[in-house]
C-alpha cells in the first residue's frame, strides 16, 4: 500500500497538467506527452516488480511469436497499488476525449465517467483478464509495430510510462508511432520523453478533420532496437482482455 501522501501526489500531478493543450496535441498528432507522471523513485520501484512472478498472470517472450525481441508480463488482479491507481486516475481525463473521438469517427460506443464503470462493461462482455503490463528490453531487443485491441470493448487511448532515463540507463529503444492515412502519405514519428513521462496515444484509429468532416487514420506503435543498457516501461491499457 502506498503512503497516503504518495497517492495524493499522483492525483495532484495529473490535476496540474494542461489538459486542453494536451487534447489539442493528441488530436493533432495522435499522441501527447504527460511529463513526470511518476517520480524517479516510483519508476525504480515499478521496474523492480519485473522479477516478482506472483504479480503477473502471464509472460510473453516476443521472439517466440514474431513480435520482436524482449519480454513483457501482464499483471494479475489485484493490480499493484500504484498501477491500479494510475489506471483509475488517468481514465476520467481521457474518457471525455475518447467520447469526442468516437463521435467524430461516427462510432457508437461511448465511455462512462469512471474506470470502474467501464471495467464492469468489459467484464460483462467476458473481458476479464487485466491488461496493464510491464515490459523489459535489453541490448538488441525491439518490438514490431502493433496494436493492443484484445476484445469487443476497446478504449481508444492507452498510455505507456518510461521507467528508465534515456542516455543514462539505456541507448536506442525509442518509442515509434506509425500512422497510415487514407488521404495522404503515411508517417512515422519517434517520441521524445524522459523517465516518469507518460505518452498517451491512439490504440487503433484517430479522427482527422477534412473538408467533409472527419475520417479515420490508422495507428500502430513499436519500439526501436535497444543498443545498450536496460529499458522498462509500464503499459496502461484501459480495457481488459477476453
Amino acid at each position: 500500500m502506498m503512503p497516503p501522501d504518495t497517492r495524493q501526489n499522483l492525483e495532484q500531478r495529473l490535476a496540474q497538467h494542461a489538459w486542453t493543450a494536451f487534447e489539442d496535441s493528441l488530436s493533432l498528432d495522435g499522441y501527447a506527452v504527460l511529463p513526470q507522471v511518476l517520480t524517479p523513485a516510483q519508476c525504480v520501484e515499478t521496474a523492480a516488480l519485473f522479477p516478482q512472478k506472483d504479480l503477473f498472470r502471464s509472460q510473453i517472450v516476443m521472439e517466440r511469436y514474431g513480435f520482436g525481441r524482449g519480454k513483457y508480463q501482464y499483471f494479475r488482479y489485484p493490480l499493484p497499488d500504484l498501477v491500479g491507481r494510475l489506471r483509475a486516475a488517468l481514465y476520467p481525463y481521457l474518457a471525455p476525449i475518447a467520447n469526442r473521438w468516437h463521435a467524430a469517427m461516427r462510432l457508437d460506443e461511448r465511455f462512462p465517467a469512471t474506470h470502474a464503470e467501464f471495467l464492469a462493461i468489459c467484464h460483462g462482455a467476458g473481458q476479464h483478464r487485466p491488461t496493464p503490463l510491464l515490459l523489459r528490453y535489453q541490448a538488441n531487443d525491439y518490438t514490431c509495430l502493433h496494436q493492443d485491441l484484445y476484445g469487443k470493448h476497446v478504449f481508444p487511448l492507452q498510455a505507456v510510462v518510461l521507467l528508465n532515463q534515456p542516455g543514462r540507463d539505456f541507448a536506442g529503444g525509442e518509442l515509434l508511432l506509425a500512422e497510415s492515412d487514407p488521404k495522404r502519405p503515411g508517417r512515422a514519428e519517434v517520441v521524445p520523453w524522459h523517465q516518469g513521462d507518460a505518452v498517451v496515444f491512439a490504440v487503433n484509429h484517430r479522427p482527422v478533420r477534412s473538408s467533409r468532416g472527419y475520417y479515420r487514420a490508422h495507428l500502430r506503435h513499436g519500439v526501436c532496437r535497444l543498443l545498450a543498457g536496460e529499458r522498462h516501461t509500464l503499459g496502461v491499457i484501459f480495457h481488459d482482455a477476453g
